[in-house]
């Protein structure tokens, strides 16, 4: 039997973590089948074996995450927590082979913000996933849309990104409409060639199964029995935002991903995927992820360049 003491930053942080009555802990314990789990002013006493110690801890990095960056918790986010950090993050991706199908791959999320954000898209008909470069929000999405398209719980795959940097007018660039939009939309292809042959991506492509396309020419469409996913969602106006989440049709689930640190629309324009984040989050078949630098999941250098930029914060002058 091992004890263990989790300090919280503050009482305030402690009364929305434990929760009514603290209801949180008693449902931590009882999962947890710990000896001992209570909360005591800004601290947490636990007490069982070394192995429960180790998840407790995990459940509450995760649940503080999570505080921090929603203002609040629900029960809802507790069981979710519990059962990632409990169960692990499930495969996805290549779950099904079909007949004449090869080089299917499986993805299994590597941290516990995967794992949240893999289960939110499994459970809810629209998911925002918003966190920094290397988290896995693109590659993750198009597994499970992958996935789902491989069980036949959709006909159709559809990717799709703000061409931002040419203002959506295309036409000066050289070539045909394939040739001006491939640049912005070439990170799509590469996330689909990790889960699929490239042959059998091209076949897919011919046949309609898999569309890969600028926000622009989503105008005026519905989508039925479809994954829609738009990537770079931090570079959309609001009404581009408005327009695309409403292209959904029935049985489909839309995943939009972004990260509000790199947005690059005009200075005076509000980000579509910031105020979608705000106006959708607390309703029913809406999940809101997000991921930090503890989810990156690229070289280990990445981690300390985009904490070295983060530090280097612009500071105000003195008067």
């Amino acid at each position: 039997m091992s004890e263990a003491t989790i300090t919280l930053d503050s009482r305030d942080e402690a009364v929305l973590l434990f929760g009514s009555r603290d209801q949180y802990l008693r449902e931590i314990r009882a999962h947890l089948g710990m000896t001992q789990l209570v909360g005591r002013g800004d601290q947490v006493l636990l007490k069982g074996s070394d192995e429960q110690l180790a998840l407790a801890t995990r459940v509450f990095e995760q649940l503080r995450q999570m505080l921090r960056q929603q203002g609040q918790l629900s029960a809802e986010d507790v069981r979710t927590v519990l059962e990632v950090v409990t169960q692990g993050g499930e495969r996805i991706g290549a779950t099904a082979e079909k007949a004449g199908e090869v080089g299917g791959r499986y993805v299994r999320p590597r941290t516990d913000g995967q794992a949240r954000y893999v289960r939110a898209m499994r459970d809810h008909d629209l998911t925002i996933c918003v966190g920094p470069a290397g988290t896995g929000k693109t590659f993750l999405a198009v597994g499970m849309a992958v996935s789902m398209l491989r069980q036949s719980a959709v006909k159709k795959i559809v990717l799709v990104r703000p061409a931002v940097e040419a203002g959506e007018r295309l036409g000066f660039l050289p070539g045909d409409i394939a040739a001006k939009v491939n640049p912005y939309l070439r990170p799509l292809f590469d996330a689909l060639n990790d889960m699929m042959e490239p042959e059998q991506v091209k076949r897919y492509m011919e046949n309609d199964i898999i569309e890969i396309v600028p926000l622009a020419f989503m105008r005026g469409r519905t989508l039925n029995q479809a994954v829609i996913i738009l990537d770079e969602g931090q570079n959309t106006t609001i009404p581009q935002m408005k327009m695309f989440l409403t292209r959904m049709g029935g049985g489909s689930k839309i995943i939009v991903t972004g990260d509000v640190t790199q947005v690059d629309l005009p200075k005076q324009t509000r980000s579509g995927l910031t105020d979608a984040v705000h106006r959708l989050r607390d309703l029913e078949r809406i999940a809101v992820i997000y991921l930090d630098e503890h989810d990156i999941v690229r070289n280990p250098l990445v981690q300390q360049i985009l904490r070295a930029y983060e530090d280097e914060r612009p500071r105000k002058k003195k008067e």
